[in-house]
């Protein structure tokens, strides 16, 4: 491959980076994402500023995700996290809602399903509770949990 040829290559590459991106940048995505992230956070009971920070991290890390705004990724993860310390039943049946509404975008939720498996390996320790709450997150969005090795 020349070099016109790559760099006809990255062009497009980037184009369609750029295009993925926009896909992803709308609420509904970032609500998604964020009850998720909570979701996992909250499958050992407690969520620690350690989660937080990681969930922040990641996603500024993530060239799909770092198109948020971190004040409004805070925002809402603090919304979903209170509705756990008010009830967590509550609080898990508000999150999946939030995931639920991008149910038919089939790789925004192969994403968040991601994204989650990521939140939950962070710590070096993938446990059961948070293996369980992806399942959920899996079933929610109407994908097979196996897929993503769970």
């Amino acid at each position: 491959m020349g070099f016109a040829n790559v760099k006809d290559w990255l062009n497009q590459q980037k184009t369609s980076m750029s295009d993925t991106m926009t896909r992803f940048k709308n609420k509904e995505f970032m609500d998604a994402v964020v009850a998720g992230c909570a979701l996992v956070a909250a499958a050992d009971g407690s969520i620690s500023a350690e989660e937080k920070q990681k969930m922040a991290g990641f996603i500024q890390r993530t060239d799909e995700l770092k198109v948020f705004d971190m004040q409004d990724v805070i925002k809402q993860f603090n919304k979903f996290t209170d509705n756990f310390e008010f009830d967590h039943m509550i609080g898990k049946g508000e999150a999946l809602k939030a995931i639920g509404k991008i149910k038919k975008n089939e790789e925004g939720a192969r994403l968040l399903v991601r994204v989650c498996c990521a939140i939950g390996l962070a710590d070096g320790d993938f446990d059961a509770s948070e293996k369980a709450m992806v399942q959920d997150i899996c079933t929610e969005l109407g994908l097979n949990a196996s897929e993503f090795g769970l």
